[in-house]
């Protein structure tokens, strides 16, 4: 259960935390604007009040604010609380909060890890489920075929390509745009 909401601006939109006093229970990727990103989460953590946040709340949208101009943060560091939620869908949140920056894995890789290639659609099912997108980076699942997939974040696809370009992702075999740069050069 959620107690505090922080909403912060990042260089792509109006972010915002959940948290209880275990750790993030939910994240808002932007709305239109920093009232509509706050209807969202408060939607998904109906009791939680707008308040001053921790310093783990602080320093969690610190890192995000840094992750999205495009620094290649770690960060499972930050403290997650997925109490309540399915077991299934929290073994798939696991394997996902461990995908690196920069990376990606495919559905059926998630599903093999669990152990059942066939869980494929379920593993889409347990990320769009995701309360905690961008911690969970839900983003960097895509499918076999070199499709994105699908992304219930606000935006859709859109704001999945936009996450995995600031990451420099790999989506598929091809190069990056800049990729035959030197890093001076990119930067």
């Amino acid at each position: 259960m959620a107690d505090g909401l922080h909403i912060f601006e990042t260089a792509i939109g109006p972010c915002g935390l959940a948290w209880s006093d275990v750790g993030v229970t939910g994240a808002a990727l932007p709305e239109p604007s920093a009232d509509e990103t706050l209807v969202r989460l408060k939607r998904r953590c109906p009791d939680a009040v707008v308040r001053e946040p921790p310093a783990f709340i602080q320093n969690a949208a610190a890192a995000i604010v840094a992750l999205t101009r495009g620094e290649r943060l770690d960060l499972t560091s930050v403290p997650l609380d997925q109490h309540g939620h399915p077991e299934f869908d929290r073994k798939v949140w696991a394997i996902t909060h461990a995908i690196p920056v920069g990376q990606t894995l495919t559905y059926g890789d998630i599903a093999r890890r669990l152990g059942d290639a066939t869980l494929s659609r379920a593993v889409g099912r347990a990320l769009g489920a995701n309360p905690i997108p961008i911690l969970v980076p839900c983003h960097r699942v895509v499918a076999s075929d070199g499709r994105t997939g699908g992304f219930s974040a606000p935006g859709g696809v859109d704001t999945k390509l936009r996450l995995l370009n600031i990451e420099r992702a790999a989506t598929s075999v091809a190069p990056l745009l800049f990729d035959d740069l030197p890093l001076a050069v990119r930067r």
